[in-house]
C-alpha cells in the first residue's frame, strides 16, 4: 500500500466528517422548518458525525469515494404541502454540499494566491480540493432522480401520487441496481459530465478572486 493511498483515504475521512453531517443536518433543519420535527426530535440536526454515520457508508465512501449515512427520517403528512415539503427537505442537502463546495473552492483561491508554499499550506490545499470535489460529487449523486435518492423526492412535484408511490415500492431495488451500475462504470460518462458542469459553474462562481488577484498584478484578463 502506497503513501498516495494512506493519502486519498485520510482526505476522504476528514472530507467525511464535514460533507455527510451539512447533508443530513440540512435536511433535519428544513423539514423542521416546514413543520415536520421528526428528525430534530431523534437528534439529527446537529453537525455531530456520529449521530449521521453508517458505519458501511462511511467505509464506503473512505475506500470507494462513494458512501451514505443513516436516511433522516420524514413524514409527508406533517407538512402542509405534502409533496413541497418533501422536495423541499429532499434539495437541502445536495444545496448545503454545493455551498460547502463553493466555500472551499473560494478559500482555496484566497490561500493558494496570499499564503507562501509549505507542506502545510500544501496539505490544506489538497484539503479543499477534496472538500469542494467529494461534496460537488455528493450533490451531484444525490441529485438522481430516482429512489431512494434526493433527486426522487424533488421530481415527485412533477409526478402523479400513484405514480410516485409506484416507484417507492421498489425502492431498494432500484438503490441495488443503481449502485451495481455505478460499480460496473455504465454511470460514469453522466455523472462525469453533470460533476465538470457544477465545477465549471464553482469556477465562475469564484473568479472574482482570480480577477481581483490579476488587478492587483496588474495583469489584464
Amino acid at each position: 500500500m502506497d503513501k498516495r493511498t494512506l493519502l486519498v483515504w485520510l482526505l476522504r475521512a476528514l472530507v467525511m466528517l464535514v460533507a455527510i453531517p451539512v447533508h443530513e443536518a440540512a435536511h433535519a433543519l428544513v423539514s423542521a422548518k416546514l413543520g415536520d420535527t421528526t428528525a430534530k426530535d431523534r437528534g439529527r440536526l446537529t453537525l455531530n458525525p456520529m449521530a449521521h454515520f453508517d458505519l458501511l457508508g462511511a467505509l464506503c465512501m473512505i475506500f470507494t469515494g462513494i458512501g451514505w449515512a443513516k436516511p433522516v427520517p420524514t413524514y409527508a403528512s406533517r407538512f402542509k404541502n405534502p409533496k413541497g415539503g418533501m422536495a423541499l427537505t429532499a434539495a437541502a442537502g445536495p444545496v448545503a454540499n454545493l455551498l460547502v463546495a463553493f466555500v472551499s473552492v473560494l478559500l482555496y483561491k484566497i490561500l493558494y494566491y496570499t499564503l507562501p508554499a509549505s507542506a502545510a499550506i500544501n496539505f490544506l490545499l489538497l484539503f479543499l480540493e477534496y472538500m469542494a470535489s467529494i461534496n460537488t460529487m455528493l450533490a451531484v449523486f444525490n441529485l438522481l432522480p430516482v429512489p431512494p435518492f434526493d433527486g426522487s423526492r424533488i421530481v415527485t412535484v412533477f409526478l402523479p401520487q400513484r405514480t410516485y408511490f409506484k416507484l417507492m415500492q421498489y425502492e431498494r431495488y432500484i438503490f441495488i441496481a443503481v449502485f451495481l451500475l455505478l460499480f460496473l462504470g455504465f454511470l460514469d460518462g453522466p455523472l462525469y459530465l453533470l460533476n465538470n458542469a457544477v465545477w465549471d459553474f464553482l469556477m465562475w462562481a469564484t473568479s472574482f478572486v482570480d480577477k481581483a488577484v490579476f488587478a492587483l498584478a496588474g495583469v489584464s484578463v
